[in-house]
């Protein structure tokens, strides 16, 4: 493989640079993805409920939704140009060695995902009165499974570079230099390496919980202020099923994502759970501070073997830590891929406790008389951002020094790419900073712009009722605020 070219103390920085670049701009990216999947579901249920019962608060919720929808899809596509341009200013020696696998992979999402959902938005925006209710519902149909064979593709990329199948590593020779490339041998193989099922799926249903969050605490803000009642409850209850189911998957899912981890990343999983020492009855933390000094995990509550357990049923079974898979596999950052893990583990279980109380609240019928719920839901859309982020932190900071894992032969890791041999050969650390600062201004003003326009949207809140009736409900609440 080619090398790079660089003092050493440069390429420090500029690793450590370029990471920090990609990180913050794909998380700030990845703000919008989830959200537009999750909220593309439901688009296709509200347009389905108003289909089937031709009740007009359905449509107003739909529409409603709609805009916000297309506001979020925006901006996913502006921030999520940027990072194509990276691979080639930093990440030059990555984008060679992973160009094939990745060349497939992204042409399939052009092809088959983005311009199936980007073609039938213009009809979902504007095609309101225009076409027929049927012919709607189809266009929203399509935006939202384009949405969804994005992800595919995607994390179908993501989860190879986890788990590589289906290639082979090829020596190739330009201008005197030689470099490595990994080259498909099985296409099928790529799209079904190890990790990319289960991965995907918990990444759609990651999606789906924060787009019913979503839902749930805008409605959950009109209920505490006494605006669109009927709307606020209508919508609010088809997301809290929405996300009590999710929530409760995600909690299968992540199991066997575990699984996957366990078998594939053994380096991840031991820095996920802190493992540093090899162990029979290895412990499941429920949350701690790892110490690299001491290499004990301090301040920890845990559960005696619970670890061991949920890998192979056992729970005095056998684990490796960190001092033994080190020098095979290296040794991740242990105390962020902990902490964003268990950050992660901990927000999905308190949302499995809230959606199944609110549940048991709605069930009884005082689930809108509940205020202090209501307020959690106002902000617990927060949470779902943040599980969504940190999921991905624990899975690419838990990869590292590896940037394309490798395989094992024979005890030996063969054919991965390592993150400091992954750099553009010319790319200086001033460069690189000197986009962070941009970025960071531009991002800025698009983070406050998306704000406003959210606000702005949820201020004039849905055309309901329709032709400026009200509902009886409605017309009592606001002669009760007037005469307040």
């Amino acid at each position: 493989m080619k090398m790079v070219y660089r003092e050493s103390e440069e390429t420090v920085d500029v690793l450590f640079l370029s990471r920090l670049q990609f990180a913050l701009t794909i998380m700030f990216h990845y703000l919008f993805p989830p959200l537009t999947i999750g909220l593309g579901i439901i688009l296709v249920y509200l347009k389905w409920k108003h289909i089937r019962t031709d009740e007009a608060i359905y449509d107003a919720a739909a529409r409603f939704w709609t805009k916000i929808f297309g506001l979020n899809f925006a901006l996913g596509v502006v921030t999520g140009i940027v990072m194509e341009f990276e691979f080639g200013t930093n990440w030059a020696v990555y984008s060679r060695f992973v160009g094939d696998v990745f060349g497939s992979a992204l042409a399939a999402e052009g092809i088959f995902a983005f311009f199936l959902e980007s073609g039938f938005l213009s009809l979902l925006l504007f095609g309101w009165d225009r076409v027929g209710k049927w012919t709607h519902f189809f266009a929203t149909l399509m935006v939202a499974i384009g949405g969804i064979f994005s992800s595919v593709w995607i994390t179908v990329a993501n989860s190879w570079q986890q788990t590589p199948a289906g290639h082979v590593i090829r020596d190739h020779v330009i201008n005197g230099h030689t470099f490595q490339r990994a080259e498909i041998v099985d296409f099928w193989a790529v799209v079904f390496n190890p990790s990319s099922v289960h991965r995907l799926i918990h990444v759609w249903i990651g999606a789906f919980i924060l787009g019913a969050f979503f839902v749930m605490s805008i409605s959950a803000w009109y209920l505490l202020h006494k605006k669109h009642i009927e709307f606020a409850k209508r919508s609010f209850t088809g997301a809290l099923m929405l996300a009590t189911v999710s929530s409760l998957a995600q909690l299968v899912s992540g199991h066997f994502q575990a699984d996957t981890v366990a078998e594939h990343q053994p380096a991840k999983l031991a820095a996920m759970e802190g493992v540093y020492h090899s162990t029979n009855g290895a412990e499941s933390y429920i949350f701690g501070w790892p110490d690299d000094e001491t290499e004990t995990v301090k301040y920890s509550l845990g559960i005696p073997g619970g670890l061991s357990m949920l890998i192979s049923g056992d729970p005095d079974s056998h684990v490796m830590g960190l001092n033994d898979l080190e020098e095979t596999w290296g040794r991740p950052p242990v105390w962020l891929t902990f902490q964003a893990f268990h950050l992660m583990v901990g927000i999905g279980m308190l949302f499995i406790v809230s959606t199944l109380y609110a549940s048991f609240l709605h069930w009884r019928g005082t689930l809108f008389e509940t205020r202090w719920l209501l307020w959690y839901f106002v902000f617990a859309v927060i949470l779902a951002f943040v599980a969504n982020e940190v999921g991905w932190v624990s899975a690419e900071v838990g990869r590292q020094p590896w940037i394309v894992y490798p395989t094992i032969v024979d005890g030996e890791p063969v054919g991965g790419l390592r993150t400091s041999e992954a750099l553009s050969e010319v790319v200086r650390a001033s460069q690189v900073l000197t986009s962070i600062i941009f970025f960071g201004m531009i991002y800025s003003l698009l983070f406050v712009l998306w704000i406003m326009l959210l606000h702005q949207k949820i201020k004039q809140g849905p055309d309901w009722p329709p032709s400026g009736k009200e509902s009886k409900e409605e017309s009592v609440l606001r002669r009760k605020e007037s005469l307040a």
